[in-house]
């Protein structure tokens, strides 16, 4: 049976101290707290700065244990490299303790930059390089140049990893991009983003994600319950089309993503 997780995207965010978190809660607490309110949520310091093993490990053992984590790929691969040439900072991000989360690793996303326009063979290679199992993610890291202990290199198991790219240029609004993602298996993200980027809701893998950035002002907008209705009629027809769903709301300016991802789960369950 297909399954949909909704959760945030990050949950270190000042503002929402004394609002969502409970004041007085510290703040090594706050994604034990959220975490027992939400199924998932999406790492974003990842997409900054690669991260220590001691922190995935840490995050792993302070959720539950049905608990899933989706990983922002670095910005380093995506906006600096813009997807080429990328294996041996591909080889440093999964050895930076992706794998450290076992069995709480959930998909990994990559997002694209606005300025980044739709190149075929670019992304092609990009895709060709990303690791399918942990085995093989394990077997990348392995070639890693970060110090021994900022490494983390074996997989806790050996299963399938899932992909998905969000994309910011118009130009990849385009069927040969779509058939290249279909061909790779890869999702391509739903990206709400008060129509500022585009939206491709194309069927390209065995799963859906989605990011809900606000549908009025970016970052910023809360959800409505009609909104959130909507968006819970789509995917339940994901779900019953066999695709797990991951769904994240990136809402945060004014402590609008817990709320609207809680309410929205509900409408799930």
């Amino acid at each position: 049976m297909a399954v949909a997780r909704v959760g945030i995207s990050g949950w270190t965010y000042a503002p929402w101290r004394g609002t969502f978190y409970p004041k007085g809660l510290v703040h090594r607490d706050e994604l034990g707290y959220a975490a027992d309110r939400l199924d998932s949520i999406e790492i974003n310091g990842s997409f900054y700065a690669l991260q220590r093993p001691s922190s995935y490990q840490r995050w792993a053992e302070e959720t539950p244990d049905d608990f899933v984590f989706a990983v922002k790929g670095g910005r380093y691969i995506t906006h600096i490299l813009r997807l080429r040439n990328t294996r041996g900072a591909l080889a440093n991000f999964f050895a930076s303790g992706v794998l450290a989360l076992g069995p709480k690793l959930g998909p990994l996303l990559w997002q694209l930059p606005p300025t980044l326009s739709f190149d075929r063979d670019a992304v092609s290679d990009f895709l060709a390089g990303l690791p399918r199992t942990t085995k093989a993610a394990a077997e990348l890291a392995a070639e890693s140049t970060l110090d021994e202990d900022r490494r983390h290199t074996e997989p806790v198991d050996d299963r399938p990893l899932r992909h998905a790219v969000e994309v910011r240029h118009a130009s990849f609004d385009d069927s040969a991009f779509v058939s290249l993602m279909r061909d790779q298996g890869v999702a391509i993200v739903v990206a709400d983003t008060a129509g500022r980027y585009p939206v491709i809701r194309e069927d390209t893998s065995d799963f859906r994600y989605v990011r809900l950035h606000g549908d009025v002002e970016l970052y910023t907008s809360g959800y409505t319950p009609e909104a959130l209705d909507r968006w819970a009629e789509e995917m339940r027809r994901w779900l019953d089309q066999g695709r797990d769903v991951y769904a994240y709301f990136d809402n945060d300016v004014k402590v609008r993503s817990p709320y609207d991802a809680m309410a929205l789960r509900e409408r799930l369950r």
